[in-house]
């Protein structure tokens, strides 16, 4: 059911059927507008045992070890600056837990609760991390007069939690916190745009396939993409069915949910801080892309395995 949506948004790239600005509109209305109301309604109602779990720290924790990897490999192996093999490291590691994570958790699984935790730590411990160490050794960017100018730790801090799908998924877990049962009236328009998030996320994913060129010769660092695709789409989600199942005792579907979690692909995330400091730019663009091509046969298999 997937791959038909998907197929359905390739059509419609291909003929142009929704006009030249498509991909634009609708992950915008799908970013600013559907997932944040599905994150707002599914965590609302969620139990805060689930949000704050035990995929907490097996996501996080596998998260971080397997960026560490990367940076390693990428520092002493592929003599690769420190801003590149953070890039790197992000492109391997950080989970695409919004934009094709929820919809994936809401198709497969039947619960986006099992996603907020990620998305809550890659926010808040994880990007921070990240972004400190790009400020600390990435070119500051370019003004408009050509000046060069280094981003303040206060804006690399603060903009992630300008994000809408942040700040829906925030709004959620203070109403759950609270233990507040808001209204039906209330709740239904919420839900309602929330349904849109899935159908509108995959049909963005099949409309962004069209007109794409990727891992170009001379252009693309074809190795740094090949391990940063390696580490996220194999080690990672094997790395998490060891940890969750020996080391917690995962089973059934808390298990299978770990894992496909970690199979989600990289996250746009990564492209975008790429760009604010110029840095990386093509390794986490055709990590991101590659990661998420692999990513929907590859949790099928895990589905297959596991569900």
């Amino acid at each position: 059911m997937i791959f038909i949506v998907v197929f359905v948004g390739f059509i419609l790239g291909r003929t142009e059927a929704l006009g030249p600005g498509a991909v634009i509109v609708l992950s915008r209305l799908v970013f600013f507008v559907c997932t944040p109301a599905l994150l707002f309604s599914s965590l609302a109602k969620a139990d805060l045992a689930d949000v704050f779990s035990t995929t907490l720290v097996v996501a996080g924790g596998s998260a971080l070890l397997v960026g560490a990897i990367y940076f390693v490999i990428a520092r002493w192996l592929l003599k690769r600056q420190v801003p590149e093999a953070t890039i790197g490291a992000l492109s391997a590691s950080y989970v695409n837990s919004a934009n094709l994570g929820i919809p994936i958790a809401i198709f497969v699984l039947d619960d986006a609760s099992f996603v907020a935790p990620l998305l809550l730590f890659q926010i808040m411990v994880y990007s921070p991390l990240a972004l400190t160490a790009l400020d600390l050794t990435a070119v500051g960017r370019t003004d408009a007069d050509g000046a060069t100018r280094r981003i303040s730790f206060r804006d690399t801090v603060v903009t992630p939690f300008t994000n809408p799908i942040v700040l829906g998924g925030a709004a959620g877990l203070l109403i759950s916190v609270l233990g507040v049962t808001l209204p039906e009236a209330v709740m239904e328009p919420f839900d309602m745009l929330g349904n849109a998030s899935v159908p509108g996320a995959l049909l963005v994913f099949g409309l962004s396939l069209t007109g794409v060129s990727v891992l170009q010769k001379g252009q693309s660092p074809r190795r740094d993409v090949a391990l940063a695709a390696f580490l996220k789409m194999v080690v990672q989600p094997v790395l998490v069915y060891f940890l969750a199942r020996f080391a917690f005792g995962a089973t059934g579907h808390e298990l299978f949910a770990l894992v496909v979690i970690a199979a989600l692909p990289t996250a746009q995330n990564v492209l975008v801080y790429a760009t604010r400091y110029q840095r990386g730019v093509v390794l986490a663009r055709d990590s991101a892309l590659v990661t998420t091509l692999i990513a929907i046969p590859a949790i099928a298999l895990i589905a297959f395995l596991l569900a």
